[in-house]
């Protein structure tokens, strides 16, 4: 399905339609050589993406404004929008027209930063994607930029290997042509097409297929940019040195009004060749001089593109962090360090899930302290929070390193732990004696000075299920620690289902 056909659909025909003739339009002041107007209107069109759309289809539209800000020459706009639409979408499984066409435009943008091999793998994949959907355009695009590719391909190689991969191009492109019938896309298939049919050696259907797209261009300067180029190559394959000068000097002058630099440094070089030929030492000095200009265009891209990578990593990284950092202070209990409510509620149904993946045995340790709006009101509140710090050392101490502490609420504190398949006995009531102990014969002496010296009450439970089932168990057996006169600990009757009386 076609991104016009999809956007048409589900209440968002009317402003994606719109979207999308914009977007065209723009495509077109580009290949017409007015880049004023060409960013006046893609300017208009960056905040106007129709919401709601599926994400092969958001991708299409963004990677197609992408290509449209990459021939702008506004690279790390480009970039950016290459890569929002890239990240929303199934690599992995591509499917229908809108996948096809985006991976196209990928490969455009790909072979733009040299990137040759991810490009040529993006195209072909377009083509397979494209085959299998039904628009007719799409696929002839998609064909088009494969062949456009391979014609170029094959000015870098040596005869013998250059043949069969314009013999490729050809076939790819007379497949494109007999898609569509009139249109952008046609044009843009029947200059490659010149170009593959030079490639092959056949220059009379080379000469005439680019007389008709100079004919058919109506101001569109990148395919007379290609004809007049095809043309050149005929006439210097025939001997006509002067007349190929001249169709190459056409050719560049286009491709420098349309911005495209691939196409410069492509016609520019073959100028210096022809010149060469023809004796002209000073235009061949000129077209080298305009192909040096075009390189460093493109390496200047290439950096620019590099530092926007660069740049964006590292405001990703700092997000990441800053994002991590927050998220952390959010499961924190500023006073003792321990995990607050939050993260322990986070935390504690990953731990559970681990200890049942492990068949051990999780418990649950809720401590409570004793009679602490005592110690508050003895020693006041700067002395109580000292006190909290105290337990959350102790705690700290009397656990294992991935023993989950939490300070649940006021005076009250949790302990999530497994108990490991090598220990003889259960681990949870242990380690609540042990917290109970240490408390009971911790120095307080600093902290409070003569004020009653703290105890606790500890609840424990264990058992498989979720971590409220969990916690209810352990608060009923806390409670019975407290019935039963405190500084005490009591474990909860799994058996019976009940803490013990």
């Amino acid at each position: 399905m076609s991104v016009g056909t999809v956007l048409g659909q589900d209440g968002q025909s009317q402003g994606a339609a719109a979207a999308l003739r914009a977007d065209r339009e723009v495509a077109m002041l580009i290949d017409a050589g007015r880049t004023d107007a060409a960013n006046a209107l893609f300017d208009q069109l960056l905040s106007k993406v129709p919401p709601n759309l599926a994400p092969w289809t958001r991708a299409a539209l963004l990677t197609r404004r992408a290509v449209s800000a990459w021939r702008l020459r506004r690279i790390p706009l480009a970039l950016e929008l290459a890569a929002e639409g890239w990240t929303d979408i199934d690599i992995e499984h591509p499917r229908g027209s809108d996948a096809a066409d985006t991976l196209g435009r990928l490969g455009y943008l790909l072979e733009g930063i040299g990137h040759r091999h991810a490009a040529t793998e993006a195209l072909r994949v377009a083509v397979s994607v494209a085959r299998a959907g039904d628009d007719v355009e799409v696929c002839a695009h998609a064909l088009q930029n494969l062949g456009g590719m391979l014609n170029f391909r094959a000015c870098e190689l040596p005869p013998e290997r250059a043949l069969p991969v314009s013999a490729e191009a050809k076939a790819l492109l007379e497949e494109g042509l007999a898609l569509v019938d009139g249109g952008r896309v046609h044009l843009a298939l029947l200059a490659a097409h010149a170009a593959s049919l030079a490639g092959v050696g056949d220059l009379p259907a080379a000469e005439e297929a680019a007389r008709r797209t100079i004919e058919l261009a109506e101001g569109n300067r990148w395919a007379c940019s290609v004809g007049n180029w095809v043309l050149s190559r005929v006439r210097r394959a025939q001997g006509s040195t002067a007349a190929a000068v001249e169709h190459a000097k056409a050719a560049l002058a286009d491709a420098e009004a349309v911005n495209d630099t691939s196409l410069v440094q492509r016609y520019s070089t073959d100028l210096a060749d022809t010149c060469r030929e023809a004796g002209d030492h000073a235009g061949e000095a000129e077209a080298l001089r305009r192909t040096l200009a075009a390189r460093a265009t493109a390496v200047e891209t290439l950096q620019e593109g590099l530092a926007q990578a660069l740049e964006q990593r590292r405001v990703a990284i700092r997000a990441q962090r800053l994002a991590t950092a927050a998220q952390e202070a959010a499961e924190r209990d500023p006073l003792t360090g321990l995990a607050n409510r939050l993260g322990l509620e986070r935390a504690a149904p990953h731990i559970l899930a681990h200890a049942a993946n492990a068949a051990r045995t999780p418990w649950l340790i809720v401590i409570d302290i004793d009679w602490f709006k005592s110690v508050n009101d003895a020693a006041g509140h700067a002395a109580g929070d000292a006190a909290l710090r105290e337990i959350a050392g102790v705690l700290r101490a009397e656990c294992r390193v991935g023993d989950l502490i939490a300070r649940w609420a006021g005076d009250e504190f949790v302990v999530l732990l497994t108990h490991p398949g090598d220990e003889p006995s259960p681990i949870g009531p242990a380690v609540a004696e042990r917290i109970r102990t240490a408390v009971d014969r911790h120095d307080w002496t600093t902290v409070l000075g003569a004020v009653q010296r703290p105890t606790v009450s500890i609840g424990v439970a264990a058992g498989p299920g979720p971590f409220d089932r969990l916690f209810a168990n352990a608060d009923a057996a806390l409670y019975q620690a407290k019935r039963k006169g405190r500084n005490r600990v009591e474990a909860f009757d799994q058996a019976s289902g009940a803490a013990p009386v």
